[in-house]
């Protein structure tokens, strides 16, 4: 889970606001973290405690046109991630070979290379974890050694974490690494990663259980990613925030490692593209898993790996060879702009988690409490606003300021809250939403179902969703329910499980 908080895309703005900002945004960093990793739990505990993963709940919890709107905006995200991997495997590969391997074959190489790790995949999930923790040391040592070697002045790094300040000018870096660090497709695939591991739902305390082992992976899991991106950031703020002859604004992912060599020597070099080259492949997998996982629960689709990885590298290499082929100067720009869609792309993640799990319907005795319902939905109206602000700022010196694009750019914005709106309360657009759910054509309404006490550890937690199914499963009167379906009696038996 932790290595899409690590990929070419978050390399690429760590490096960035470091020489650009110094040690300025550090505590932009330590706090998306944070928030990141409380979405994250939320993920797995949804993943947990519902059986199901979020694009599964998405599937049964949204009309037919919000939800394929929603999977084609999760798969924009991941294919814009892609993007990112392949051109960061690329760079890696053109700098250890010394430039005779060109971008655009790099690109080629590491479109194919997927292929090859999948093979990992047959052999079990363990194995394949093994793999993950071997890319991502190499990354700990590697981007480490660059914090050893640049020498960072300590002190100046804590205050970057502790302190929230920085320049009017950095605005748009702290926002755009927002988008890098938090990534939406993670949280559909944290939220399926974790029924790799057999819990017994039918037990309060072994969930409960569950959901304290996974808050603890997860914690772990991102102090990895947060020091990785840490030693990034530090590493060009020492070494080219406000240095004579060096203009910060050219330093990107596409000639970082250059910099590094002239300033460090050759070895840095080659320490920064191998760790490069491990996030871009680590990152490459996660992303083969959240397609699948995406396509599967939108669609009800089964797919094969390889078909999947091939649908995807299809799409994402023609961009990518088009900028290492004609634009090739133009690779960080294109970097940057994919940070912006994954932040664009959030909330339509964010948002049906924090729908699902203050669902008591859907999470039972394990929903948010209130306060925590107040926290996330907070943190999701300020996530937007950002959003839109980061929109605005990237567009503006790059469309004419005529009638007709503001007018256009002020109909998207509009469009996309009223959206935003509709995931997060999809009640206030439908007067029976919360009553009537349509499941092949047949109608359930719930009109109540009961929890059990905190007291009664060893009891299965009841849900709404399980209450139901278990009726329905024993073909008893359903006395607490309302069905009215326009199909045979037999339909009715299909009912609104979470």
């Amino acid at each position: 889970m932790c290595i899409a908080y690590v990929d070419p895309g978050n390399i690429e703005s760590d490096l960035q606001a470091g020489a650009q900002g110094g040690y300025q945004l550090l505590w932009v960093l330590f706090w998306s973290t944070i928030v990141g990793g409380m979405m994250q739990c939320l993920a797995a505990r949804a993943g947990v405690v519902t059986g199901k993963h979020l694009a599964q709940l998405c599937r049964e919890e949204y009309p037919r046109v919000p939800r394929y709107a929603l999977w084609i905006m999760t798969e924009l995200a991941i294919i814009g991630s892609d993007i990112q991997e392949v051109i960061g495997s690329a760079i890696a590969l053109e700098l250890l070979s010394h430039g005779w391997i060109p971008l655009w074959l790099g690109v080629l190489i590491t479109a194919a290379d997927t292929f090859t790790f999948l093979f990992l995949d047959g052999y079990g999930i363990r194995r394949l974890e093994f793999f993950f923790y071997f890319l991502l040391s190499v990354m700990v040592v590697a981007f480490g050694t660059e914090y050893i070697i640049s020498e960072p002045e300590t002190a100046e790094v804590i205050k970057g974490i502790i302190f929230p300040t920085m320049d009017h000018s950095l605005i748009s870096q702290a926002v755009g690494m927002i988008g890098a660090v938090i990534m939406p497709h993670n949280l559909f695939l944290h939220s399926a990663l974790v029924q790799s591991r057999s819990v017994n739902q039918r037990s309060k305390s072994a969930v409960r259980q569950a959901n304290m082992y996974y808050a603890i992976e997860t914690t772990g899991a991102l102090l990895c990613s947060f020091l990785i991106n840490l030693f990034v950031m530090a590493v060009f703020a020492k070494g080219f925030y406000n240095v004579p002859g060096i203009k910060a604004d050219d330093i990107g992912l596409h000639n970082a490692g250059e910099y590094l060599g002239n300033r460090y020597g050759q070895v840095a070099l080659y320490i920064w593209a191998f760790g490069l080259l491990a996030a871009g492949q680590s990152s490459t997998m996660t992303g083969t898993y959240a397609g699948q996982f995406v396509m599967s629960g939108f669609l009800n689709l089964k797919i094969e790996k390889w078909k999947r990885v091939l649908i995807t590298r299809t799409i994402a290499i023609v961009p990518a060879i088009l900028v290492a082929t004609f634009a090739k100067a133009n690779v960080d720009g294109l970097d940057e702009m994919l940070n912006v869609l994954q932040s664009i792309q959030l909330p339509f993640a964010l948002l049906p988690l924090i729908r699902f799990t203050s669902d008591e319907f859907i999470m039972g005795d394990f929903q948010n409490g209130k306060k925590l319902q107040l926290l996330v939905k907070t943190l999701s109206v300020v996530i937007i606003c950002v959003n839109i602000y980061l929109v605005v700022d990237k567009t503006a010196d790059l469309l004419p300021h005529t009638f007709v694009m503001i007018a256009g750019m002020s109909c998207f914005g509009i469009a996309y809250l009223t959206f935003c709106l509709y995931v997060a309360y999809p009640e206030l657009f439908h007067a029976n939403f919360s009553q009537l759910m349509e499941r092949d054509g047949t109608y359930v309404k719930l009109v109540s179902c009961g929890t059990i006490s905190e007291d009664d550890e060893d009891e299965e937690p009841r849900s709404h969703a399980t209450t139901l199914s278990e009726v329905v499963a024993e073909d008893t009167p359903l006395l607490t329910t309302d069905v009215t379906s326009t199909s045979s009696s037999d339909d009715k038996r299909h009912h609104h499980a979470s």
